[in-house]
């Protein structure tokens, strides 16, 4: 038994849905890239002790972080997930019903900077964010997160350690060189405060000081 199996089996345990959900991925011919099991139970520790009732997901693939994610939420709580592809959509919202918390997720398909700005053209806003979608745009997501964030909002991304490429600066590959940007970023923006978990593939954790570039 590794680290990671033996955190899983003490402190991160999937029910029948989440368990599911990889091989349901497979059997369609989509990525398996959801996050581990003891990423998402970070997650929900997050959004649980940060008391947020409004959260935004961007990339839901197979739903496993919104499962995670929306079982944090009060009764009144909501999620919208952001998801570019409709078959990836689908079965997400499959998963969610399944695990019981379909009732309070909204998944919206598209690209994400147009459903971003329709957000923002809503007004609306949020107390906890996740991003986990095309690497090579986190920076604008993050930007545009912060744009959503109400203030002391926590900011999540994950896949921030990338294997340990990210500390290479021989790999100069696009996904690799975007994420230490988003990095580097991260520790300067006076907006926010800000931690990189060495959890699953690396989870950035950002609290919102304040929404003023």
């Amino acid at each position: 038994m590794n680290q990671a199996q033996y955190i899983r089996t003490l402190f991160a345990r999937e029910d029948e849905v989440l368990r599911s959900i990889e091989g349901g991925l497979a059997d369609r011919g989509m990525p398996r890239i959801s996050v581990p099991p003891e990423t998402g139970k970070t997650l929900y520790l997050l959004a649980k002790m940060s008391g947020a009732r409004d959260i935004l997901e961007i990339g839901a693939l197979g739903g496993y972080s919104t499962i995670w994610l929306a079982r944090a939420l009060p009764k009144d709580g909501r999620l919208i997930s952001l998801e570019l592809k409709e078959e990836h959509a689908a079965f997400a919202r499959e998963n969610a019903d399944r695990a019981g918390v379909g009732q309070q997720v909204e998944f919206r398909v598209g690209d994400a900077s147009e459903l971003l700005n329709a957000l923002e053209n809503e007004g609306v806003s949020f107390d906890f964010i996740f991003i986990d979608a095309d690497k090579e745009r986190y920076a604008e997501y993050l930007e545009r997160s912060i744009r959503l964030a109400r203030p002391g909002a926590v900011i999540t991304a994950d896949n921030v350690l990338r294997g340990g490429r990210v500390c290479d600066e021989s790999d100069r590959t696009p996904s690799t060189v975007a994420i230490r940007r988003f990095n580097e970023g991260l520790s300067r923006d006076s907006r926010l405060e800000s931690m990189l978990l060495p959890v699953g593939d690396g989870l950035a954790v950002a609290r919102v000081r304040s929404t003023d570039g």
